[in-house]
């Protein structure tokens, strides 16, 4: 567990899955041998193998008595083809509940977008139905996202949509927001669209301090140093570059705390300009 504090608003970060190697999958490019020059990832983002190091959490934002859990993970029992999310039967609940956020505490759920490992926790197994895990939340998607993945149906990943997305719709618990809506004074989505048709990033700005939560518009600090490094998961490649390129060049250099949704611990750091690319300074 990990905390930040940025003027009124307190981040926690809750681990479900961090793990080295077995992301080759997500980010092709970023083999052993094309990371090895990129000295600033070890030791936090690379091992010693030169194996990308990548985590599965969820960040919540605390502030005026407001509980905004921003994505969900993979979830348990829920049938996945990769082996390692695949019927998972971890502590996430528990480790929520210790953070000081007992599920039934959430008021908010937000989604970055709708791919497995962001909205696994929506639902839980209760007597063999899928029922939502936060009970008293309301769960925020920006409408082009839900659009289409309810027109494009399940990707190859399993069943997502059916147990994790489609029984809150059936719940009647979705708000369904533009790509640029205020979720209270010091939150409000920012518009990062390529990776998925109604990607959306989180901009908090409270007291004079700013910081980002970059779902997965880029999902390694490498591809600070490698901005043209596309995710075979992105729906427009051409989109998701441009999209990188525009918000780097937006926050590099400025005093805001980029927390990426899959980096590893320290999660958190300064991005800065390095050349003609960046880097993430922790």
């Amino acid at each position: 567990m990990s905390r930040w504090q940025i003027g009124d608003v307190k981040i926690t970060r809750v681990v479900e899955l961090e793990m080295a190697g077995g992301t080759k999958f997500i980010l092709p490019d970023a083999t052993p041998d094309a990371v090895a020059d990129i000295a600033w990832l070890k030791p936090h983002f690379v091992d010693d193998k030169g194996e990308l190091i990548m985590s599965i959490h969820a960040l919540i934002l605390e502030v005026g008595g407001r509980k905004i859990i921003v994505d969900t993970c993979l979830g348990n029992d829920k049938e996945r083809l990769m082996p390692a999310w695949n019927m998972r039967d971890g502590p996430f609940l528990r480790d929520l509940a210790e953070a000081g956020y007992p599920r039934e505490a959430i008021d908010t759920v937000l989604c970055t977008h709708l791919h497995v490992d962001h909205v696994g926790w929506n639902t839980m197994k209760v007597d063999g139905k899928w029922v939502p895990t936060f009970p008293n939340a309301r769960y925020l998607v920006a409408e082009t996202e839900f659009a289409y993945w309810d027109e494009q149906g399940d990707n190859d990943f399993g069943p997502v949509l059916q147990d994790s997305v489609k029984p809150i719709a059936e719940a009647g618990l979705y708000d369904f927001v533009d790509l640029e809506h205020q979720v209270c004074d010091e939150i409000r989505l920012q518009p990062t669209t390529g990776h998925t048709p109604g990607h959306i990033s989180v901009h908090i700005s409270s007291k004079g301090e700013e910081a980002l939560i970059t779902g997965d518009f880029l999902h390694h600090p490498c591809q600070m140093a490698r901005p043209d490094w596309g995710s075979s998961a992105d729906y427009d490649r051409d989109a998701a570059r441009a999209t990188r390129r525009r918000v780097f060049d937006q926050y590099a250099d400025k005093p805001v705390l980029i927390i990426g949704t899959h980096f590893a611990s320290p999660t958190a750091g300064r991005l800065k300009r390095d050349g003609d690319a960046y880097r993430l300074d922790v």
